[in-house]
């Protein structure tokens, strides 16, 4: 089943008449350059502020920025001029957009958390606290209601994460099928383009003409993470989803975009017009008017060679993950090609789509 879907996101018809002042932390690295290009023409969004290391304090963000700026477009025009602001510097505007290297975001953020600012971190630290929820607005928005569980709740802030870059696609694919057949048991193994290890990177000369069976980290937390957000939100919280998931990751020459091949067993049978219906017609989030939802969350491809990191990685402007090749599986019962952008969907675009899920909730 191939369907047609706008080359851009979904462009709200509802969108605020003024545009909230927000900030983002660790503004110079490769995901916050990616909330910087992507929040230039939102709508109902501002960047005001940015903050990354002392290293870059007190300079401009252009100055801070030169010969760094690793995107096609151009620094826009009204971040360039902004002064960076350092790590626990004071920040005004309420609500935050971390991509903090993790060795300095877990205190930074509770930090600003504490003192009444929302923070919707891309940064791996709080993902797996019990009351911080693990979000992806199509599959699990009603995990929300943990924010009110959090301590920094009584000073009016709140701390909201999105989930790993790899196990994004994968939970956003699974969803739809859990819900409707029940998984029981998955297998995942995936192709993870070089984008996702920042900048620099992994060294050229390790990389080009090769594979690198290894990338620290991913396989535990897409085996932990798919549980938690496909899990059950009870009055003590959430109760993870119980089926084992099976990872295996690697890093492959490919500059944006993670391919995973998913094999999945089911608790009930059904056929694959059945499977490709219920990921087609997966549109939780459709009528909301969020700027950053894709119409067409999920892509059903029939070609035997999609989806293809170069072909589909910016579907509905990054935002959009495709699903290729659903057929019989001879171990489980189905499997097939996961894609998502990594570092749009499983990162920068992903935390604004959950700011933008707080503002429809009336949280900001």
């Amino acid at each position: 089943m191939v369907t047609r879907t706008r080359a851009t996101a979904t462009t709200s018809k509802t969108a605020a008449p003024k545009r909230r002042p927000v900030a983002v932390l660790g503004a110079t690295g490769t995901v916050g350059q990616r909330f910087i290009q992507l929040l230039e023409n939102h709508p109902w969004f501002e960047v005001a502020e940015v903050m990354a290391s002392d290293q870059s304090a007190g300079k401009s963000y252009a100055e801070a920025m030169a010969g760094r700026w690793r995107l096609p477009t151009p620094i826009p025009r009204a971040v360039r001029g902004l002064k960076v602001r350092g790590p626990g510097d004071l920040i005004r505007s309420r609500l935050l957009f971390s991509a903090l290297d993790a060795a300095v975001a877990g205190d930074l953020e509770e930090r600003y958390a504490r003192a009444g600012h929302f923070v919707s971190s891309n940064a791996r630290n709080h993902r797996m606290d019990a009351d911080v929820p693990l979000l992806i607005p199509e599959v699990n928005r009603d995990h929300l209601a943990l924010l009110d569980r959090q301590k920094h709740a009584k000073q009016g802030g709140g701390l909201l994460t999105n989930p790993n870059c790899s196990t994004i696609g994968l939970a956003l694919a699974l969803a739809p099928i859990h819900r409707a057949f029940g998984a029981e048991a998955v297998l995942v193994t995936t192709f993870q383009a070089a984008s996702g290890a920042g900048w620099p990177g992994v060294p050229s000369i390790d990389l080009l003409g090769n594979v690198i069976p290894f990338v620290a980290g991913e396989e535990a937390k897409m085996e932990s993470e798919t549980h938690k957000i496909l899990g059950r939100l009870t009055g003590r919280g959430v109760v993870d989803a119980r089926f084992p998931v099976s990872a295996q990751c690697h890093r492959v020459p490919v500059i944006d975009g993670h391919l995973e091949a998913v094999s999945v067993k089911l608790a009930q049978k059904t056929t694959q017009r059945r499977l490709a219906e219920a990921l087609h017609e997966f549109r939780p989030l459709a009528g909301l008017g969020l700027p950053t939802a894709p119409e067409e969350p999920i892509l059903v491809r029939t070609e035997d060679d999609r989806p293809q990191p170069r072909l589909d990685a910016d579907r509905a402007g990054g935002m959009g993950v495709t699903v290729g090749r659903l057929r019989p599986c001879r171990v489980l019962d189905w499997k097939f090609e996961v894609l998502s952008h990594n570092t749009i969907r499983g990162a920068a675009g992903a935390a604004i789509l959950n700011a933008e899920i707080l503002v429809q909730a009336g949280r900001l």
